[in-house]
């Protein structure tokens, strides 16, 4: 049976269409004094519980579908977290900082007995948790929206280490080049990108990250590109917090495509697929 959060409903219908697993009717209530409360249906068997945590309210509300799930009668619990909160501070990176995808990892991992991940930021996060985790690569599933007559496509990553991602949706789409931004962090909101060698004059490009947040990156990377004849802009996870979609109109994109894995208008392809092979 599928328990969906009140934040991955969708992508948990289809996940259940794509298992042909029943999806349950799930009661989600927020008492007066702001704490929630979930409701779930006896479960038999193994509970698959899909749940993003886009905000603390979601991991709380996470941690209570899967004792829910026990509560119900479930043998096995399973964790899709289709989208992982906390997981780019995976470093304590100032004396005194907690490491705190470690800290969601451990609290995740008291409740289940495996966890599934979508293109987990840093794949090492999947080493936190204390129960088999492991990370599924939906970026394929971003070639789908593309249109089919793409001229002399370039795949651009944000930097070297985004390469794979990249190469990932090259593959699936078919032809083209795959390379990356030359990205320099000189502190945690001071980011300078400059171009790849690579010429995109009167091609179309191809933007794919893992991630993306204000959109204020991605915006600069657009901006860096010399003359090319469309940008589409790519990601699995679609936050687009604030004004992101507007930034990234603004610089140019002509299209932004995302995965379900957090819901938002630009959702235009499902992880479910994705995620059913490794269930």
């Amino acid at each position: 049976m599928i328990l969906s959060g009140s934040s991955s409903q969708g992508l948990a219908a289809a996940l259940a269409a794509e298992l042909g697993e029943d999806l349950a009717d799930v009661e989600y209530e927020t008492f007066p004094d702001g704490e929630r409360v979930v409701r779930v249906p006896p479960v038999g068997g193994r509970a698959v519980v899909v749940c993003s945590t886009t905000s603390d309210e979601s991991l709380v509300e996470l941690l209570q579908l899967q004792d829910a799930a026990r509560e119900a009668g479930a043998d096995e619990v399973v964790t899709v977290l289709p989208y992982m909160g906390y997981a780019r501070q995976d470093d304590a990176f100032e004396p005194g900082e907690p490491v705190s995808a470690r800290a969601m990892a451990r609290a995740v991992s008291t409740g289940t007995d495996r966890v599934l991940t979508v293109n987990v930021h840093e794949a090492g996060v999947c080493d936190f948790f204390t129960v088999p985790a492991t990370d599924v690569d939906a970026a394929p599933r971003l070639a789908e929206p593309l249109p089919d007559d793409l001229r002399d496509p370039v795949f651009v990553a944000p930097d070297e280490g985004a390469i794979h991602l990249a190469q990932s949706v090259r593959d699936a789409y078919g032809p083209g080049e795959a390379d990356y931004f030359e990205k320099t962090r000189h502190s945690g909101t001071d980011v300078s990108i400059e171009p790849s060698d690579t010429d995109v004059s009167g091609r179309d490009v191809v933007v794919v990250d893992d991630i993306i947040s204000t959109g204020s990156t991605m915006s600069e990377a657009i901006s860096v590109l010399d003359d090319p004849k469309r940008v589409f802009v790519t990601c699995v996870h679609a936050m687009l917090a604030g004004s992101a979609r507007t930034k990234l109109a603004n610089a140019g994109a002509y299209d932004v495509f995302g995965t379900d894995t957090i819901e938002r208008a630009v959702s235009e392809v499902s992880a479910a697929e994705a995620i059913a092979t490794h269930l």
